[in-house]
């Protein structure tokens, strides 16, 4: 597929995003619409999540890509590219705004991480930490147009943790941690999911 289509796609994909039921914040559909997720997900074909476990698209074609389908990063660890859907729905309930400081834990390959870095702009900065080594590697990688963007090999549940205006953690947890709270600048934002 050529670039121009490849666009028009993420540029149809982003409306979605941004029509998604509970997304309010404009922004957020022009964040996906500058974010290639193909950049973020590894060479295809590419296995996606569905009701019966993974499944393998048909081609490596890129346009497959700008479904709301969840996309394996490491499909042995279940750890995914999550369902761009829902991530639109909690982007856009964290208010996050040009200028903020961001946490995100659990960034994966740092996909949802550029989008971050579109909302906060140049003016903001998002620290973005994971646990699996290769993922952070790939997020490094990723990244590299986003210099706001500093990534590390890191746990979010040990201190000492960032002082934040918001924390968006994708990782395994029930609730929010207390040193995650008490790095929330006043009137900060946690969101997880």
């Amino acid at each position: 597929m050529d670039q121009t289509t490849l666009a028009e796609q993420r540029e149809r994909f982003a409306a979605l995003m941004a029509s998604a039921p509970g997304v309010n914040d404009p922004r957020v559909g022009q964040a996906f619409a500058s974010v290639p997720r193909e950049d973020f997900v590894g060479r295809g074909p590419w296995r996606v999540l569905t009701s019966n476990g993974y499944v393998d698209t048909p081609s490596a074609d890129p346009a497959l890509l700008y479904q709301d389908a969840v996309v394996a990063l490491v499909p042995e660890k279940r750890i995914n590219n999550g369902q761009p859907s829902l991530h639109a729905r909690c982007l856009s309930a964290a208010h996050v705004r040009p200028g903020d400081q961001v946490l995100h834990i659990g960034c994966g390959s740092g996909y949802y991480t550029a989008i971050l870095s579109e909302l906060v702009t140049d003016t903001g900065a998002i620290v973005a930490w994971d646990i699996e080594p290769t993922l952070v590697d790939a997020a490094d990688h990723n990244l590299r147009r986003w210099p706001n963007v500093t990534v590390a090999l890191r746990s979010g549940t040990s201190p000492p943790i960032p002082s934040s205006d918001v924390i968006y953690v994708n990782a395994g947890c029930t609730k929010p941690l207390k040193i995650w709270v008490d790095a929330l600048v006043e009137e900060g934002v946690w969101y997880f999911r």
